[in-house]
């Protein structure tokens, strides 16, 4: 019982500590839109979710050249690759940045934030319930 409540449990904090990051990764493109070279980067929110989920990082692991050496490679599943977006109309200086894109994915990724932790509260609620019905 207690293995299926912390799977399910764990989707949603997965889910929710992801969106976080996407959208710190959003809100900086937004920040730097009329930096000049900045490339605007996301990432793969459902491949990212689903490494997370198995423990797979996307990342290479640091090469050692002995083994006394600190193995640096993070076995954090959040250890993804961010990568840049691919170019709509690149300004002159070089920003590729698109203020209206970027502002649709920061609101979109908002929105599944918190319809993600409207269903954790509900999952909790009904589980509190559960418990202190008689």
């Amino acid at each position: 019982m207690l293995g299926k409540l912390d799977k399910d449990l764990s989707l949603l904090e997965t889910s929710l500590k992801l969106r976080t990051f996407r959208q710190e990764v959003l809100g900086s493109n937004l920040a730097n839109s009329d930096t000049p070279g900045y490339k605007a980067a996301d990432f793969d929110f459902s491949s990212a979710l689903s490494n997370a989920l198995s423990g797979s990082s996307e990342r290479l692991p640091m090469a050692r050249s002995n083994n006394r050496h600190l193995d640096l490679a993070v076995k954090n599943p959040f250890d993804l690759r961010v990568k840049y977006r691919t170019e709509v109309q690149p300004s002159i200086d070089g920003n590729t940045v698109d203020s209206d894109q970027e502002m649709a994915h920061f609101s979109d990724n908002g929105l599944r934030y918190q319809a993600t932790l409207t269903f954790m509260n509900s999952k909790i609620r009904g589980l509190m319930n559960a418990l202190t019905s008689r």
